[in-house]
């Protein structure tokens, strides 16, 4: 692969390599190294990258195996930078309106962190990076039928927690 196919073929998924690189590190700069590192990688191998059927598939699979390496090892700090992940549309909507908006943003993401990991990797491709089945399926090697059941139990899952959390905070 030359630079000219590199170029178009690895770099429009940068943006996708970063955010699943914030989902799992929640670190803006952490995720930027992480991502710069896939990319190093994709480069240093790109004699090999045409035996691949999709290169973005193996772009994701990647950037999740370096994050899930980067979490277990010990020399990580505990450094949380979401600023930025949450936006809101402040000219439409009232300061009251944009609170509770921001709020449940909150709530949904701290409710996908506690998702088991599986699970929030495959809610994060599908509902997040708009993932056909298919491009999961190259990503995670699991049937189609496998990651609509996955997806199926995290959105559940999610639902029943965020109501559980809302009727909580409603009774008191």
């Amino acid at each position: 692969m030359d630079l000219q196919a590199f170029k178009q073929r690895i770099l429009p998924v940068q943006g996708r390599l970063f955010r699943l690189a914030s989902l799992f590190l929640r670190n803006r700069e952490e995720a930027e190294d992480a991502m710069q590192d896939v990319l190093l990688r994709l480069w240093t191998n790109r004699q090999q990258l045409d035996a691949y059927h999709s290169v973005e598939a193996l772009a994701v699979q990647m950037t999740k195996n370096l994050c899930l390496d980067r979490l277990k090892s010990p020399l990580r700090q505990k450094l949380s930078d979401d600023s930025g992940l949450l936006t809101v549309q402040a000219e439409t909507v009232s300061p009251y309106r944009q609170t509770e908006l921001t709020d449940s943003a909150v709530l949904i993401k701290r409710l996908m962190d506690e998702l088991p990991e599986q699970q929030k990797f495959i809610l994060h491709l599908r509902d997040v990076e708009e993932y056909s089945f298919e491009e999961i399926e190259q990503v995670t090697g699991l049937s189609v039928n496998n990651i609509r059941v996955i997806l199926s139990r995290a959105r559940q899952r999610l639902r029943d927690n965020y109501l559980k959390v809302n009727d909580y905070e409603a009774g008191h």
